[in-house]
């Protein structure tokens, strides 16, 4: 079945419908990322969201039952150039197109995404519909803003399976599963409250710390939650990712803007000014920080992003112990990531023996197969699978930061 994706801007974009087939508009971004699309599909912070994927094949591993970062998908639709209609992986239960038709989300493949991804690079994100008929009043309708609702939350208590030591409460935004996971792999309980808690009721729970959750939208909607964060930030440890760095920013002063079509993806690379080092990150963000706004703040930025020079970190000085950042996992990407920032804000006073996981000896072992299951690593020439030798894993060399 033949659709047509419409921007607000009059452009049309021909494809094949897959999953639902109903109507659905929603601002139109793209992400750059090669694997992680489940993960991408169900973060809540592509909200109301159209998401284009740059990668030409989706859908190759399938999805599977534990990935979601929310439940079920986020985005209002996915477009893709290509959809595998076959996947192949031991983790697979549905294929992607299966999946968007249980789910109810929208696909439409056959696109030519690098000539959409590059209009919206040059005229920035805007509406879009799929449709499966264009007229006039269907752009007209795309000139109203969507609004963008926030995703419903109630206090839970999680915990890891070791002891807890430390109890972290996490305001949540449209939080990602994988930034709990984080926290429970460092042995970390935490209590979630939906952005209208109180700072008297997170107090009164008892948690050594707050943490800012990711979400979508534009970080100005929540201007009510801006003075609970001025009172938890004297009383508690704060840490913010995404959303919650922008929010943490206004709280303090600043402002933010919106940029031209976001940062989406993990190939973004991040200039960490205290320790002078460059790491790639994963962000998904359509906000920043705007650095002008920051003289006369008591902040000071920590991170920025190399290419557009955007603020993506901030630390409070004389009173904020940890930082505030746009950095972030939006996907597990298959890769090993460094979460330094999560780990260097545990303000644990115990040592951690971290027990590097390593082959045993083999004596017959003559060739060593290197499955990358990174499509960037994949790409290690064959001369360098050396005979007789094992390889170090192709994923310890990059530098791949988040703080989740």
């Amino acid at each position: 079945m033949q659709r047509f994706l419409v921007l607000a801007n009059g452009s049309v974009y021909p494809g094949t419908a897959f999953g639902s087939t109903q109507p659905v508009t929603g601002e139109i971004v793209f992400t750059t990322g090669m694997t992680g699309y489940q993960e991408a599909i169900t973060d809540a912070s592509y909200h109301h969201q159209i998401l284009t994927f740059t990668y030409p094949l989706i859908g190759n591993y399938g999805i599977n039952n534990h990935d979601d970062e929310a439940n079920g998908p986020q985005a209002s639709a996915i477009v893709v150039h290509e959809v595998a209609r076959h996947p192949r992986n031991w983790r697979c239960d549905l294929s992607l197109t299966d999946w968007a038709t249980a789910n109810n989300l929208p696909g439409i493949t056959g696109v030519d995404t690098r000539a959409l991804t590059r209009e919206i690079r040059e005229v920035g994100v805007m509406n879009a519909a799929l449709v499966d008929e264009v007229t006039p009043a269907v752009i007209d309708s795309l000139q109203t803003p969507v609004p963008v609702t926030q995703p419903q939350t109630v206090p839970t208590i999680t915990t890891s399976a070791d002891a807890s030591q430390y109890r972290v409460g996490v305001i949540d935004f449209g939080l990602k599963r994988s930034i709990l996971r984080a926290l429970h792999e460092r042995g970390v309980q935490t209590v979630t409250f939906p952005p209208t808690t109180s700072a008297a009721a997170i107090m009164a729970s008892g948690v050594d710390g707050v943490l800012l959750s990711n979400g979508p939208g534009n970080p100005t909607d929540h201007a009510d939650v801006l003075p609970t964060i001025r009172q938890l930030q004297t009383l508690l440890p704060l840490m913010a990712i995404c959303l919650g760095h922008q929010l943490f920013a206004l709280a303090n002063g600043a402002t933010t803007f919106k940029l031209k079509f976001g940062h989406r993806g993990f190939n973004h690379a991040v200039r960490d000014l205290q320790r002078g080092t460059t790491a790639f990150t994963s962000q998904n963000h359509g906000y920043a920080v705007d650095p002008q706004s920051l003289a006369g703040t008591q902040l000071t930025v920590t991170h920025v992003e190399i290419t557009d020079h955007t603020v993506e970190g901030l630390r409070l000085q004389d009173t904020m112990p940890f930082p505030s950042s746009s950095i972030r996992t939006p996907l597990q990407a298959r890769t090993t990531t460094r979460t330094y920032l999560t780990t260097s804000s545990r303000p644990s006073p115990r040592t951690t023996n971290h027990r590097r996981r390593t082959m045993p000896k083999r004596n017959d072992i003559h060739k060593i197969l290197i499955i990358a299951p990174d499509p960037l690593l994949s790409a290690r020439p064959p001369s360098l699978i050396i005979p007789g030798r094992r390889q170090p894993s192709p994923c310890a060399k990059r530098a791949i930061t988040s703080c989740s």
